[in-house]
């Protein structure tokens, strides 16, 4: 009988590396992200639970305070306004010259910088917000371009490896 390792398949490998911890050191808090054009949140939302059948991309879920909140492992947000749309409160504003501000980026589990061929952040980003630049060694540097980008989430469940974090900026006064 043979004393070897059994190898995973590739499959199970990279699977695997999905729930490896960030190499940051950071202890993780949740950070939670509230439909788009939505403000004075915890003011103004009763959490009816009417915005979350309304979205056609079933990516808003109830919180465990029963408020909507965004789920990017879903899927990517169309800014299509059904859940602004189905709000019967004044949560939302849609006359904002921006549907929400968040803070996209990408961690040190990212495969294209660890030399590992991947486009996937990049090839599913409808803006054409993310760059993967080569560098000398084989690694590549991915770049978020914070102008273009809308925050829609849609590289957050093309990554492999969840090296995309995507967080609400500091708080904005509304207006």
């Amino acid at each position: 009988m043979s004393s070897a390792p059994k190898l995973a398949s590739r499959r199970a490998f990279f699977s695997g590396l999905r729930g490896l911890p960030a190499d940051t050191g950071e202890t993780h808090t949740p950070n939670i992200i509230r439909p788009p054009w939505s403000w004075g949140f915890e003011d103004h939302c009763t959490a009816c639970g009417d915005c979350i059948p309304a979205c056609p991309e079933n990516i808003i879920k109830a919180g465990p305070d029963g408020h909507p909140e965004i789920d990017f492992t879903k899927g990517e947000c169309t800014f299509c306004e059904a859940c602004a749309d189905a709000c019967n409160e004044p949560v939302f504003d849609r006359s904002a010259p921006a549907p929400w501000h968040l803070d996209v980026s990408v961690s040190s589990k990212c495969f294209a910088e660890n030399g590992v061929y991947c486009r996937s952040c990049g090839d599913v980003c409808p803006e054409s917000a993310i760059r993967i630049i080569p560098q000398l060694g084989g690694r590549a540097r991915v770049l978020i371009d914070d102008d273009i980008c809308t925050g829609c989430g849609a590289c957050f469940a093309a990554c492999p490896v969840d090296a995309i974090s995507i967080a609400p900026t500091t708080e904005r006064t509304h207006g």
